[in-house]
């Protein structure tokens, strides 16, 4: 009784963010996005700590009732375990981005094209190396790129369960992603600043 409970209440939650129009502008809406990529690792390991990073303190009450909902999901069999896992990583990106002030419509499938520039950062990243942006920044705005990326590298290697740690992470990578792709404002992920309208 408790399980069927407990999925009746699932589904219509999952319908709630399932049906919602889907928009695509944003990096960290892909479900290859490492947003979603975290999400599932949480799910797999049973560790939240794998994706509390993405989300801001005020958010993190919400993640937990999702995560624990979505666990319990699972267990019913293969089918309800890929739909748990995919209303999972709809919420975190949701959440997340609200963290960000920014409006989240859906979660992409996999294979959505994103911009090159994206692309290009985030091979960096997972390379340690900028020469995948060469060509993309204006050379004027090379120092400031290797600024937040120096940020990023250097707080990129942290305990999964330093959960401050992986939010400063997150802020630098955020905050290099942004001015890969040409915006100049400073990112405000973190709880200790105002959003921004625009998503990674």
């Amino acid at each position: 009784m408790y399980e069927l409970l407990v999925t009746a209440a699932f589904l219509v939650t999952l319908a709630v963010v399932v049906l919602r129009p889907r928009r695509a502008d944003a990096h960290c809406d892909t479900v290859e996005g490492p947003t979603a990529q975290d999400g599932l690792r949480a799910l797999e390991s049973g560790d939240l700590d794998h994706a509390l990073k993405w989300i801001t303190p005020e958010g993190e009450a919400e993640l937990r009732e999702v995560f624990e909902l979505g666990l319990v999901v699972r267990k019913l069999g293969p089918e309800a375990r890929e739909v748990a896992d995919r209303w999972f990583m709809e919420n975190l990106v949701r959440i997340h981005r609200a963290g960000e002030g920014a409006a989240f419509t859906g979660l992409r499938p996999a294979g959505t094209p994103v911009e090159e520039k994206v692309a290009a950062a985030d091979r960096s990243v997972g390379e340690g190396d900028l020469r995948p942006l060469a060509g993309l920044v204006p050379a004027e705005r090379w120092p400031e790129l290797e600024r937040r990326f120096a940020k990023v590298l250097e707080r990129r290697e942290h305990d999964v369960h330093d959960v401050d740690a992986g939010r400063s992470y997150i802020e630098a990578y955020v905050s290099f992603f942004k001015f890969a792709e040409g915006h100049d404002h400073a990112h405000t992920h973190t709880h200790a600043h105002a959003g921004h309208g625009h998503g990674h």
